[in-house]
């Protein structure tokens, strides 16, 4: 009972990040600062991570490995963000990496969405065929596509030191 509660906690937080980033990309591609939305982002960010850890296993799994990447390159994209105020080159470090945290929260979900989902785990069993593949190709291609365009999009002023 309670790994379920602690489960559908995990998940919603995850969603919420998912969200709450794929909102903070389109700011940056309307050149607009959204940083309430960027606050629960990168906040939900880092608990999606963190909470995943929590989980009881009894050795290291692929999903430990994306949550310790995707905490190291949201530290550097905090950093850049609320240290060095998105300043010359921060801006894109910040929106790189902000954007890398977001695509493996994504990769993460299709990975329990063809796990979990009847019809999803039908076409990709192991997560080694075809299906599978192609939608995470697809989906890394977007995200590049869309991480180049918001670099050059989102605006190139310091973030407020508020």
């Amino acid at each position: 009972m309670i790994l379920t509660i602690y489960t559908l906690i995990h998940v919603l937080i995850s969603l919420l990040s998912i969200l709450s980033g794929l909102i903070v990309v389109v700011g940056w591609l309307t050149a607009k600062r959204l940083n309430g939305w960027t606050a629960v982002f990168l906040t939900t960010a880092v608990l999606t991570s963190l909470t995943g850890f929590f989980f009881p296993v009894r050795h290291i799994l692929p999903s430990h490995v994306v949550g310790f990447i995707s905490l190291v390159v949201l530290a550097v994209a905090i950093y850049a963000r609320h240290v060095r105020h998105l300043k010359g080159a921060w801006r894109k470090v910040y929106v790189a990496g902000a954007m890398l945290a977001l695509y493996l929260n994504v990769f993460v979900a299709i990975f329990q969405a063809f796990l979990k989902v009847a019809v999803l785990h039908t076409l990709a069993p192991t997560q080694t065929e075809a299906p599978f593949k192609l939608t995470q190709l697809v989906v890394l291609a977007l995200f590049v596509g869309l991480a180049i365009v918001a670099a050059i999009r989102f605006q190139d002023k310091p973030a407020p030191t508020t």
